[in-house]
């Protein structure tokens, strides 16, 4: 199996360039599921770092409950109000109906506990809405592993994420994750980026690893920044290999770069405001 390691020169060679004659919609559009009665942060992290990748447009479904406290966040962003505090049916049934096609979906940041029937049908009804998609935090059950049909699918999971997904228990040493990520990768068809402190990425035939991280990124939010970098670099057109382990990097090295300027003591935020830099 190829063996990468991610650095500043394997991103610069696969992130595409911006075209001088572009118009709204050629970099990319993204649309983030996610939120709950408790959690609105989440979410947004995810949202916003999906904007400063730089695509052209970010679509937010979050409950109507959260709908009004997250757009008064940003301007930047198109917020859904869902009826549901769930990802009911309903609420994906309305969601096909309201969203245009977009490049990428991203299910997950903020969701809460779901029944693993809705989630299982929201991605299943979701597929032909997205050419990518994108599966964090709540969204990781196993009934997704049989309805996910998108060609570049990326799973986020941390490794208690990652061992409630694909039941397998997973060691502390480095190698071993490598055997796990990759054979999860290659019997389900889709891209692993295993969280951790070193990051394993894996779609079944090469494996990355990236280091770029710091302590100080155990702070609530940057899980969800790393699914919103993903979805933005999926939706500029990357394979999925390509955009997980660049977002990997990205991620870390924000994270890295904002507790250099503030110390240990950043918040997602921070992160996000140096996903750009």
């Amino acid at each position: 199996m190829e063996r990468l390691t991610i650095d500043a020169e394997y991103v610069a060679k696969r992130i595409p360039p911006r075209k001088r004659d572009s118009h709204k919609g050629m970099n990319g559009v993204v649309c983030v599921i996610g939120g709950s009665r408790l959690y609105h942060g989440a979410p947004f992290f995810a949202a916003m770092a999906a904007m400063r990748t730089g695509v052209d447009l970010v679509y937010l479904a979050v409950p109507n409950v959260i709908a009004s406290a997250v757009r008064a966040l940003s301007p930047d962003l198109i917020v859904f109000p869902l009826p549901d505090a769930k990802l009911t049916r309903g609420n994906v049934a309305k969601l096909k109906s309201w969203i245009p096609d977009v490049d990428t979906i991203a299910i997950g940041p903020g969701l809460g506990y779901q029944n693993e029937k809705d989630i299982e049908n929201g991605v299943s009804q979701l597929n032909d809405k997205c050419k990518s998609m994108v599966l964090d935090a709540d969204a990781l059950r196993p009934p997704i592993l049989k309805v996910v049909k998108v060609d570049r699918a990326v799973v986020t999971p941390h490794a208690g994420e990652f061992e409630r997904l694909f039941a397998t228990k997973l060691s502390a040493d480095l190698e071993a994750r490598v055997s796990a990520v990759s054979n999860a990768a290659r019997e389900h068809g889709l891209t692993v980026l295993l969280k951790g402190p070193t990051d394993v990425v894996s779609d079944g035939r090469r494996v990355a690893l990236n280091d770029t991280h710091s302590p100080s990124m155990t702070v609530g939010g940057t899980g969800d920044v790393l699914t919103g970098v993903t979805s933005g670099l999926l939706a500029k057109g990357m394979e999925a290999f390509d955009a997980a382990s660049c977002a990997a990097f990205l991620n870390g090295s924000a994270g890295a770069e904002a507790t250099q300027e503030l110390g240990l003591h950043i918040t997602a935020s921070d992160v996000v405001r140096h996903i750009a830099t």
